[in-house]
């Protein structure tokens, strides 16, 4: 059974979310401040690291990263922060850097690599318009304990027209001054911004951004990596960059595979179908990858050719 599809592309990069749950209510993720809640199927620690062990006997998975929701909430993050480093994958998290700061310790000895912190703002009244939750001094601590280990560090900001147009460029100058490299994501038609209407109110395009931090004087394009949805821009002071869908799509070569909270499986995160492989917890080894296997063949069937469109699946579920 071939796991390659007619673009040439296979899954070698996993997202695993721990958790659909989240302490966080951002803009661009809900509407209306509305907290997202944990999955009331979500797997324990043992069980989902047994079906990460399966898909990754079937593909050689080359990097494993954990998400949510928030992944430092996750009742599962201990016993898969304890297993993991047994897979010998490189391995980083998501996390929106609230538990940042006690958590830090913990996953430095589990082998984490790299720690995206996703920050919409830089100045504590803006924050809390954008994220509804949580305390800014915190996660900014959070991300020093961080670098503190030894972690790498990046920073995700979702630039929003009404929202934090004005804080980029202080997000910028904060990140330069720490080598951290500061990735804008253009805002996607998912969810609630589906709507036409209120998609246009809200995106800010790449062009608009790069023009906007041309006050630090002008900044070279670098090339994007094969399979990578993001590239930099380097100036004098640091590097920016950006995951453009709207402005440069991605998905001809994308490689990443998500695994739910609840054992679902999704080959993009564009579409709403997914393949439940809870079933093969039950099964003995050789069954297992099987079902894997043939669960894998149809995720790769739902990837899309160029950019993001159709069915709208719910992204904090499976992960970004």
């Amino acid at each position: 059974m071939s796991l390659i599809d007619r673009q040439g592309r296979s899954f070698k990069s996993l997202r695993l979310s721990l958790t659909s749950a989240c302490n966080y209510a951002c803009d661009y993720c809900v509407p209306d401040g509305t907290l997202l809640k944990p999955s009331a199927n979500a797997l324990s620690g043992q069980d989902l690291m047994r079906l990460v062990g399966l898909l990754h006997r079937v593909l050689g998975i080359k990097k494993i990263r954990l998400t949510g929701g928030e992944p430092l909430i996750a009742p599962n993050l201990d016993v898969v922060l304890q297993q993991l480093p047994q897979l010998k994958i490189d391995s980083s998290l998501t996390t929106n850097g609230q538990f940042l700061a006690a958590k830090a310790d913990q996953l430095a000895a589990a082998g984490i690599g790299g720690i995206n912190v996703s920050l919409d703002a830089i100045e504590p009244q803006a924050f809390l318009n954008m994220a509804k939750r949580g305390d800014l001094a915190t996660v900014l601590a959070g991300i020093e304990a961080a670098l503190e280990r030894g972690l790498r560090v990046k920073m995700n900001t979702v630039p929003m027209r009404t929202k934090n147009l004005d804080q980029l460029v202080g997000l910028f100058e904060y990140c330069a001054q720490r080598g951290i490299e500061l990735r804008f994501i253009e805002l996607m038609r998912m969810g609630h911004l589906a709507d036409r209407n209120a998609f246009e109110a809200e995106f800010v395009s790449e062009q608009e951004i790069v023009d906007l931090l041309s006050v630090f004087g002008p900044a070279q394009r670098q090339a994007r990596k094969a399979n990578s949805t993001s590239y930099s821009y380097v100036n004098a002071h640091g590097s920016f960059g950006f995951i453009s869908n709207e402005s440069a799509p991605f998905c001809g070569d994308c490689d990443r595979l998500r695994l739910s909270s609840d054992g679902r499986l999704y080959g993009c995160i564009s579409s709403s179908a997914y393949s439940d492989i809870r079933d093969a917890l039950a099964m003995e080894e050789g069954n297992a990858l099987a079902f894997v296997q043939e669960a894998l063949a149809d995720a790769l069937k739902s990837k899309q050719p160029v950019r993001f469109s159709g069915e709208q699946t719910i992204m904090q579920i499976i992960g970004g």
